[in-house]
């Protein structure tokens, strides 16, 4: 690859690299053009877990999976992590992750365990007599 010189035009299609940053790829090409996991409309929040299901079929073969999906599963593999932590660890954006797991969602290859609800957490008043009482002790 021969170097620019800032008098010869640019090669075709390098607008679409950076030196630094690497190829170029737009999210939505990422997604197929969706912007929502699934048909079923499943939302995950940022700060769902998700893990490898131990009893998903084998998809080292499955040509459907494109190499994002890969990738989320193999950070999945190593520890179970949140959406928020994939998407950081990816190096995608949460939107594109959010997609990627919907698909994975559907094909049984990944779980989601979603945070505890406000409404079953503790009450803070209650929380606030516990640490006075055990400060009176």
């Amino acid at each position: 690859m021969r170097k620019l010189r800032g008098d010869d035009p640019p090669e075709p299609g390098a607008q679409w690299y950076d030196a630094e940053a690497g190829p170029l790829v737009r999210p939505y090409a990422m997604t197929g053009g969706r912007t929502s996991p699934g048909p079923s409309g499943v939302r995950f929040d940022l700060i769902a877990l998700v893990s490898l299901d131990t009893a998903a079929p084998e998809t080292g073969d499955d040509t459907a999976l494109g190499p994002e999906h890969r990738a989320l599963i193999e950070l999945c593999r190593i520890e179970t992590q949140s959406v928020a932590e994939l998407a950081a660890d990816a190096d995608l954006p949460v939107g594109v992750v959010r997609v990627l797991l919907g698909d994975l969602l559907e094909l049984g290859v990944v779980k989601v365990t979603r945070p505890v609800p406000p409404a079953q957490l503790p009450d803070e008043k209650i929380l606030r007599e516990v640490i006075d009482g055990l400060r009176a002790l």
